[in-house]
């Protein structure tokens, strides 16, 4: 809706890692909190705590000498995340806490079954209903730990890889109009909002991951998510995400590259010095 408005005059020259992380930080929220934070809106003083916290972590990163704690937390940066940090966490803690409380009155059975009427379980009763190997609940911390770190390493990363793919498809407009007509086949008499979430050598090739194509490949050959006990935690999550976000873009937009190329910046993630600038204009006919 909102770039639908910003190209509602023709065409539109937007920084995809701008529009785009606000896009999955709301998408978290509401999958880990059930909160509606609107923040591709409105300011969410959250919300800026955790872009926050990112950049200060990756310029901290750059600077050995500031890996040491003592000195980190005597500069400005490190007080700013210090202070972030308090943000974030009270705000966890809070939804933790009042989440708690609606456990005890109900009962874990019949907590489940009022969830499932409205379909509204989320990370946090996830966590809040799991057990540790010996059988105890996850303690508060524990809980807390759990949905950051979900939250930080979820929105940058499913960002970074949803604008190089629409950046891709800018460059490549075979694969974007072949990728559109695959979406369209997929809601044939039906609605865009039925997508359901079940479906770098040097070359751009998307059919690398046609399914013919991927038998025998060993797991270790597409390592973003990693494997082993240690592998992304919200591995189905954030490529249920991304697929769906595409897809849905792709049904109401045509995306076109801007005149310069952008200049890579290796981070915590893959950014684009100065932002991943892309045309996007509406499509002026099929599916809306």
């Amino acid at each position: 809706a909102k770039w639908q408005r910003l190209v509602s005059q023709g065409s539109a020259n937007l920084d995809m890692f701008e529009h785009i992380s606000l896009m999955t930080l709301d998408s978290l929220q509401k999958c880990v909190f059930s909160f509606d934070s609107n923040c591709q809106e409105k300011p969410s003083e959250y919300i800026a705590a955790i872009l926050e916290l990112s950049a200060l972590v990756s310029k901290r990163q750059r600077h050995p000498i500031l890996h040491v704690d003592l000195l980190y937390y005597l500069t400005a940066n490190g007080r700013r995340f210090l202070r972030d940090c308090r943000l974030v966490h009270d705000f966890t803690d809070a939804v933790i806490q009042e989440r708690r409380r609606t456990l005890p009155d109900h009962g874990v059975d019949d907590f489940l079954k009022a969830k499932a009427k409205t379909k509204t379980l989320d990370f946090i009763d996830v966590l809040l209903l799991s057990k540790d190997e010996d059988g105890k609940d996850l303690s508060d911390e524990d809980i807390r730990a759990e949905a950051d770190t979900f939250m930080f390493e979820g929105h940058d990363t499913t960002a970074s890889g949803l604008s190089w793919v629409l950046y891709n498809l800018a460059k490549h407009p075979e694969y974007q109009e072949r990728c559109r007509q695959e979406v369209r086949e997929l809601l044939r008499d039906r609605e865009p909002q039925e997508i359901e979430c079940s479906f770098l050598p040097q070359v751009y090739d998307p059919f690398r991951f046609d399914p013919e194509n991927m038998k025998g490949r060993s797991p270790l050959a597409f390592i973003p998510f990693s494997v082993g006990p240690r592998n992304c935690i919200g591995q189905t999550f954030a490529m249920s995400e991304m697929k769906v976000a595409l897809a849905l873009t792709l049904l109401r937009f045509r995306v076109l590259p801007d005149d310069e190329e952008p200049r890579r910046t290796p981070e915590l993630i893959l950014r684009a010095e100065g932002g991943l600038w892309l045309r996007v204009e509406p499509l002026s006919a099929g599916p809306q």
